[in-house]
């Protein structure tokens, strides 16, 4: 096996970072990180999505059901653990040049440091925000800058579609499904970025902010009365059978709001914002799932 020195060796020695490593953002700041890494285990399902779409070879990665459009990277990987513990000894053995982690892992990292180096990529809520600061740094990382830069491009013009679509479209209300149970989300939410980056305003712009959400009633999804409805099966994304979520809003207080009536209750494909969140991929993919939606309906009355 391969013998690398922590992360905070590199740190500590200036002539050695300049020769053999660059300094990137992460979501601990500024960090020395190998430069061009050959053997690179990725445990966060959005910097997997980014690192693909880049062209990186992921040689490791958890052991979980990925989005479909991950789902050949994943095949052609090792898998190492799971998103939430991975697997220390097969880490070891693997050797790698570098750990990406983040996310669900983001509390392994330090552990992880012990193996190789290892890079906190968590992405906040400034998804799209965040999203491009790791777009960029794994760009900077591995000498695609041009790539990354032509992505970044990608994702802006996306974003100014979204936003030319979003004018006069009316509100939105963001509804996360668990079961038989549902969850509203605002601006200041991990699905948030929806309202603040799209521009499409919120129904009900009071809602609580936490980590899962806020539990609300069709009662008061009946009494918010939005124009839209975006809804997230949190089942589905995670492969988790039970009653999906088109069928649990199929009631009349759903049916009855404006969304409903006027078609609008728009189900996204769940798995990468929800698993995969602030990935350049996953955030394309729901911008132009949005983008659609909003050019198919008449301005707002």
């Amino acid at each position: 096996m391969k013998s690398f020195a922590p992360l905070a060796a590199l740190v500590l020695l200036p002539g050695a970072v300049a020769a053999q490593s660059v300094e990137i953002e992460t979501a601990a700041g500024p960090v020395a990180a190998p430069q061009a890494p050959e053997t690179v285990v990725a445990l966060d399902i959005a910097a997997i999505d980014t690192l693909s779409a880049l062209g990186v070879t992921i040689a490791a990665v958890p052991q979980f059901t990925p989005p479909a459009y991950l789902a050949d990277v994943f095949a052609a990987a090792q898998p190492v653990g799971s998103l939430f513990e991975p697997d220390f000894e097969a880490l070891a053995s693997l050797g790698p040049d570098l750990i990406v982690a983040g996310g669900r892992s983001q509390k392994q990292v330090e552990p992880l440091s012990q193996i190789a180096p290892t890079l906190d990529m968590t992405i906040g809520l400034d998804v799209v925000g965040e999203g491009k600061a790791r777009l960029e740094a794994y760009g900077k990382l591995f000498g695609a800058e041009e790539q990354a830069a032509a992505l970044e491009a990608k994702l802006d013009e996306a974003v100014a579609g979204a936003q030319a679509a979003a004018e006069g479209k009316g509100d939105a209300l963001i509804l996360l499904v668990n079961g038989g149970k549902i969850s509203a989300y605002g601006d200041d939410s991990r699905f948030g970025w929806l309202h603040t980056t799209l521009g499409i305003p919120e129904a009900f712009p009071d809602i609580v902010a936490e980590g899962h959400g806020e539990a609300v009633s069709f009662e008061f999804v009946a009494e918010t009365d939005p124009d839209w409805i975006f809804v997230i099966d949190r089942g589905a994304a995670i492969g988790q059978e039970g009653e999906a979520a088109a069928a649990v809003l199929d009631t009349p207080l759903v049916a009855g709001t404006k969304a409903g009536r006027a078609g609008q209750i728009v189900y996204l494909d769940p798995a990468p914002l929800y698993l995969a969140g602030g990935g350049i991929n996953s955030m394309l993919g729901s911008i132009g799932e949005v983008t659609t939606a909003l050019e198919g309906a008449g301005a707002s009355n």
